[in-house]
């Protein structure tokens, strides 16, 4: 049997907020591995830091360490706390995100996660949800020495997709994740699920929920309209 040709775009996706509502589940570990080192953690701490690395959080925002070896340590709890509090309390998806991929994986577009978080924590979660069958490419936080908002995920994503950086389109809730693929001269769509539609301004198309969406119109970033393809 023949493969499909491939599809002029491929679809590169952020994991938290935009797959995988877990802001809650996120923001809950990170207090609790504040507590047990006896800090403080400002109470805005979710919207100045959501979609970093944790070794960025803890040594540049919270400024608790710099020794390298703390730092992975704490990165590695946090992340514990965080698959304790997944298993005891579940996670949801995004509304309408199932249909969406439903959609891409129709017309046979490429999709792929780009994502913050450890490899372990996505990978277990894609199973708990069944999402795994979606994603032939996975870059997580330790595939990259520097993460959002350098350019570093998105890059490395595109190359493992086999895809160049202006024939991808990012789907982003944050905006190191939009400043990212941006750098990255890719086309983004933000998602205003975790923050203000003000601070995503900088992507392509700001919407409130997957089903604002189409391929159609992820097709005219491109300005291939229904032309170039069967829509």
């Amino acid at each position: 049997m023949n493969k499909p040709p491939l599809y002029p775009w491929a679809a590169l996706f952020d994991w938290d907020g935009v797959i995988v509502d877990s802001l809650k589940q996120h923001e809950k570990s990170w207090r609790l591995l504040a507590l047990e080192q006896g800090k403080e953690i400002d109470p805005h701490f979710m919207e100045k830091t959501f979609g970093m690395k944790n070794e960025t959080i803890i040594s540049q925002y919270l400024g608790w360490t710099q020794n390298l070896e703390e730092i992975y340590k704490l990165s590695k709890r946090k992340e514990e706390l965080y698959k304790n509090i997944v298993r005891e309390e579940g996670l949801q998806l995004v509304e309408g995100i199932i249909g969406f991929l439903n959609a891409l994986k129709k017309k046979h577009i490429p999709m792929a996660v780009c994502s913050s978080t450890t490899k372990t924590n996505i990978s277990f979660v894609l199973e708990q949800l069944g999402l795994s069958p979606y994603f032939s490419v996975l870059v997580c936080a330790e595939d990259v020495k520097e993460g959002k908002p350098s350019p570093m995920p998105y890059l490395l994503t595109a190359q493992k997709l086999g895809y160049p950086p202006t024939h991808c389109v990012v789907f982003e809730d944050a905006p190191a994740g939009v400043e990212s693929a941006i750098a990255a001269g890719m086309h983004v769509v933000a998602l205003t699920t975790t923050r203000s539609k003000e601070s995503l301004e900088k992507a392509d198309i700001v919407v409130q929920s997957w089903q604002e969406l189409s391929i159609e119109k992820i097709d005219a970033l491109f300005a291939l309209g229904c032309n170039s393809h069967p829509c």
